[in-house]
């Protein structure tokens, strides 16, 4: 894989992530929800727990161990990383087809709505689906929700 579409991935993550809808209703049936709360975890707080690994380590001046704090600092750095590459794969990946048929009977409630929507892809993805939670959660009653989730 060239480095242009590694690094590509873990912006389509990010993305992803700011655009996937946080609601309990959701939570039980999709990843999403535990995986971007995990992430986001981590950015706070897994390089102060890597920092503080190696630290230890030099306080207590236990110097033959730091390798393998440096390792569980490193290890520790990476997990954000990973949440932000399987968001970014998750997000590229087309819907299966019990999916796609939720996908558009949604879409089309919300065009019935009057709400202004783009047009229902051929093919979704996770983030078109995404978008689509996103703009009902927003728009739609309460009400018309319950019946999807």
């Amino acid at each position: 894989m060239s480095q242009h579409k590694f690094l590509t991935r873990f912006g389509a993550g990010q993305y992803y992530m700011e655009h996937w809808p946080i609601c309990r209703e959701l939570t039980p049936i999709f990843p999403e929800n535990r995986i971007i709360r995990a992430t986001r975890f981590g950015y706070k707080f897994m390089p102060l727990i890597a920092v503080f690994t190696v630290f230890i380590q030099v306080i207590f001046h236990n110097y033959e161990n730091i390798p393998i704090a440096i390792i569980t600092a490193l290890f520790a750095l990476s997990l954000p990383l990973q949440g932000l590459w399987w968001l970014g794969s998750r997000s590229q990946t087309k819907l299966p087809p019990s999916l796609i048929h939720w996908y558009q009977e949604i879409h089309q409630k919300i065009c019935e709505k009057g709400i202004a929507l783009e047009p229902a892809a051929k093919d979704p993805t996770y983030l078109a689906l995404a978008k689509l939670l996103t703009k009902a959660c927003k728009e739609l009653d309460e009400h018309a929700l319950r019946r999807w989730f």
